[in-house]
């Protein structure tokens, strides 16, 4: 009896008439367009976008050379080199980040011991010419002190979950 059944379902093209129901009922819905410059989604507090280097309160970049996250990054996206200060300090000579490498995945983030390197929530940046995907040290740090209250907001709201 089933492959009778099978045939007549077949030839009443059932599959198709229910597919354009669903299609009816979502046509005359209303729409959740959002017009993108002028309108921005909600952002998740986790979200992670740009990169950049943090300072102390005086001024000195907090980045110690432990080159934790440069052992963690999964894509092998960060460099740095580093030399000892006159006074036993070490600190970094350069930094870079190729972003095209990055995955944005945040464990340069979680790994670093002073909170030097974070991800911010800017995620409208873009390159122009060849070379510029990769973030230099001065500009992680020009980054960290225009975002530096951001940032900072968004450490303290992220605290309880850490």
């Amino acid at each position: 009896m089933t492959p009778v059944i099978n045939y007549f379902r077949s030839l009443l093209l059932l599959e198709l008439w229910r597919g354009l129901a669903v299609t009816g009922r979502h046509f005359f819905a209303r729409k959740f367009t959002i017009r993108y410059p002028e309108e921005k989604t909600p952002q998740s507090p986790r979200f992670r976008g740009l990169h950049a280097l943090r300072r102390y309160v005086n001024g000195e970049e907090r980045c110690i050379a432990c080159k934790l996250c440069e052992a963690v990054c999964p894509a092998l996206a960060i460099t740095i080199d580093s030399e000892q200060r006159a006074d036993g300090t070490r600190r970094t000579t350069r930094y870079d980040i190729d972003l095209f490498k990055c995955i944005y995945c945040g464990f340069c983030e979680e790994s670093c011991p002073v909170d030097a390197i974070v991800e911010t929530g800017i995620y409208e940046f873009h390159m122009e010419k060849r070379g510029e995907h990769i973030i230099t040290k001065d500009q992680l740090l020009k980054v960290g002190d225009m975002y530096e209250q951001d940032i900072a907001a968004a450490r303290r709201a992220d605290a309880p979950y850490r």
